[in-house]
């Protein structure tokens, strides 16, 4: 498993091959990052597939933990169940941005949209890196966008990249971190699900490693956790929006292992996907025959999730170097951190 080690017996299913969210067949992650001066941020673009989206969209479901955030498109999303941009992570005063890239995009790809079609909905969503990028310089582009979006692959960077730049998680260094687990179903059908996080919460004094206090002899002042996440499933198991947003709402019990308690201002948002098969936005037939996931096999896929979105958080930290932001701000790297207590 790449990443973060871990404690012998602490997961429970086995992961992908790369441990990531592009072990799911077609998934692709591509990033920009700034790091200049007291700027820190960046954009990571994720597609569910590689061809056109808006033509071909994906099954999608999501769950809003807590709501402090200025994500764009869910509320469409949550409405009819689908994805049909890529979908763009970045800081909050970047939204923006992301929104016009996608746009932009989707009309050179599908030159009907808004004149002979229906208009198109973006997915961007957001983490207030500001603690140590000066979010004010609103640098974030749309140029940074298509960048990311231009560099989608299979392998990619985790840590304090891409949107993850100036992201701080559990008072560390984070960002953009993933896994993946296989989802083993009672009749030993196998399906792969991946999580990629924009890990941007906790506090240091609640951090929980593989169930244990990371320092339990740490004496400070308590901070308060005014942080968010971001996390994104992708699975190749079929699964309706309904069952999508049953899995995004088993994220909250990966965060609570780890030792979070959602903070009041933290905005933690679960968005999820299924690339087993797409919608057709040109079909006319009435009715269609879909695959469906037996609900009894559903506990297979919540494990999957809690344990790769909690593999994801560790490994956004594990990747992460120490970052020196604004104001003399600054996020050590947990991996030092983590093996002084000789835990590696």
């Amino acid at each position: 498993m790449s990443g973060f080690p871990g404690k012998e017996g602490w997961w429970r299913l086995p992961p992908g091959s790369k441990n990531t969210v592009c072990d799911v067949p077609g998934v692709l992650v591509g990033h920009q990052t700034l790091h200049e001066g007291e700027i820190h941020t960046g954009v990571t673009a994720i597609c569910p597939h590689g061809g056109n989206i808006y033509r071909d969209k994906v099954r999608a479901g999501l769950a809003v933990l807590n709501g402090f955030g200025k994500s764009a498109g869910l509320l469409q999303l949550a409405e009819l169940g689908q994805i049909e941009t890529p979908i763009i992570l970045t800081n909050t005063f970047g939204v923006s941005a992301g929104i016009e890239a996608l746009v932009r995009r989707a009309i050179t790809e599908n030159p009907d949209i808004g004149r002979k079609t229906a208009t198109v909905n973006p997915v961007v969503m957001e983490c207030n890196d500001g603690w140590l990028n000066d979010i004010q310089r609103l640098s974030v582009t749309e140029d940074m966008v298509n960048k990311a979006l231009h560099t989608t692959a299979e392998d990619f960077a985790q840590g304090a990249v891409g949107a993850g730049a100036g992201m701080k998680t559990f008072g560390f260094a984070g960002g953009v971190g993933s896994a993946s687990r296989k989802i083993i179903c009672g009749d030993g059908t196998i399906f792969t699900l991946g999580c990629l996080v924009l890990s941007n919460f906790g506090v240091r004094e609640d951090l929980r490693i593989c169930g244990e206090v990371f320092e339990p002899d740490r004496e400070e002042s308590r901070d308060e956790d005014k942080g968010s996440i971001i996390l994104v499933f992708a699975t190749d198991a079929p699964l309706d929006a309904r069952q999508l947003g049953r899995l995004c709402r088993r994220s909250s019990a990966a965060l609570g292992r780890l030792g979070s308690v959602l903070g009041n201002q933290s905005g933690d948002i679960a968005l999820a996907f299924s690339t087993a098969g797409t919608v057709s936005h040109d079909e006319k037939c009435a009715v269609k025959q879909l695959t469906g996931f037996n609900e009894n096999d559903m506990n297979a896929v919540f494990y999957a999730a809690v344990e790769s979105a909690e593999n994801a958080v560790l490994n956004s930290l594990w990747h992460s170097s120490a970052v020196l932001g604004r104001n003399g701000h600054k996020a050590p790297a947990f991996r030092e951190a983590y093996e002084l207590l000789n835990r590696v």
